[in-house]
């Protein structure tokens, strides 16, 4: 028996790579000889650099580069078992946890760490980045990421801008021409699981500001702000970059990256099934077990379950998703591929207690699935 295992992380609880190894330990109490595949999975938010190099055979590095204020922080990423591939997450430089809440402020915090740690990778002579866009603390529309890597961006004196969102007001000229040069022999993938526009009711600054520390009067200039950036960045360098679905994510970071590198915005858990080559490990299994910390009608948009379900649908292999959680609406996940689904949690407990006790919740409710399937195949 073939068992392919492909989970997403449980947030605040375990890994993706804990995940799977407790599913494996609850399925071998009832299949001690089955082959088990496991392939820890992401969607390109939390955990993407971490299950691609476990997946791949490839390595973790390090790299001293500026918080979101500025401070120094050490950022990780990684490099594929390919030696040709960097794996980046621009919340580990740029992301919101590194910011203290009394300190949250979208008029100043900048994405240049992503920046620096894209010009780390490049050191390693790669020729594709794959780049997750979640979880950021900025709204400078990527202009932090771009001045290090070569751009300049001035004012009407001529003089280099600030860093953060704020400084935006002050932009006059965009310069790509110290742009560095490596990158234009790069594949960039970006992993982006939202579609909002850059500007706009439902843009970077009107959906994600607050969350960052933005007033609604500094959310409202921080939209014109980046318009007037967009306004820019289509005279000096031809790119309409404002109304493309997922601009807006990570407080434009998204447009950033499509206006000074050569990217293509993709869904994060496309990318990862991608690179991990699932389908070729699903395509003789016998059943394939995922799960994510909870499930519900979003899980449909993207998520680490819905994605895994329609390589093995493809491909006649029955999917079955373990969750933390299960809301009333859950429902809807089977119309996309899943064929069953099965909350972890035995009964009434506190959540801290949850979270300290996923890896046997897990162990346990994988064993009984086993156990069921166990009766079918005798």
């Amino acid at each position: 028996m073939k068992i392919v295992v492909a989970p997403d992380s449980f947030k605040e609880s375990l890994t993706s790579i804990e995940v799977a190894q407790s599913i494996e330990n609850g399925f071998l109490k009832v299949f001690p000889n089955a082959e088990i595949i496991k392939i820890p999975m992401a969607d390109g938010g939390e955990g993407t650099v971490q299950s691609l190099i476990h997946a791949t055979g490839g390595s973790t590095h390090s790299a001293s580069v500026s918080g979101p204020l500025g401070e120094p922080v050490n950022a990780i990423y990684g490099i594929l078992g390919n030696g040709k591939t960097a794996v980046i997450e621009m919340a580990s430089a740029s992301g919101l946890h590194l910011v203290p809440f009394n300190k949250r402020n979208p008029m100043f915090t900048s994405t240049r760490g992503t920046g620096e740690l894209i010009l780390s990778a490049l050191a390693h002579d790669i020729q594709h980045i794959i780049i997750g866009i979640g979880g950021s603390a900025t709204n400078d529309g990527g202009m932090g990421m771009a001045k290090a890597l070569g751009v300049r961006f001035t004012d009407h004196e001529g003089n280099d801008i600030g860093e953060g969102g704020g400084a935006l007001a002050k932009l006059a000229k965009i310069d790509v021409s110290d742009l560095d040069e490596r990158l234009s022999n790069v594949k960039i993938e970006v992993a982006c699981d939202v579609d909002n526009p850059l500007t706009g009711p439902k843009g970077a600054s009107a959906i994600y500001g607050p969350q960052k520390g933005a007033t609604p009067k500094m959310a409202d200039l921080l939209d014109h702000y980046l318009a007037h950036y967009a306004f820019v960045i289509e005279r000096d360098l031809g790119k309409h970059i404002n109304n493309i679905p997922g601009a807006g994510a990570a407080g434009g970071l998204g447009a950033g990256l499509l206006a000074f590198l050569p990217s293509i915005l993709n869904k994060g858990v496309d990318i990862v099934m991608e690179a991990v080559d699932l389908a070729k490990h699903v395509m003789d299994a016998d059943i394939v077990i995922t799960g994510e910390g909870k499930i519900d009608s979003q899980t449909v948009f993207g998520k680490t379950p819905i994605g895994v379900a329609r390589i093995a649908k493809q491909l006649n292999v029955p999917v079955i998703a373990i969750a933390g959680s299960i809301a009333d609406d859950y429902s809807k996940v089977y119309e996309y591929g899943l064929d069953a689904v099965f909350s972890i949690i035995p009964g009434v407990v506190k959540l801290e207690h949850a979270f300290s006790h996923t890896s046997l919740y897990i162990e346990n409710t994988v064993r009984n699935i086993a156990r069921i399937l166990k009766m079918n195949r005798a």
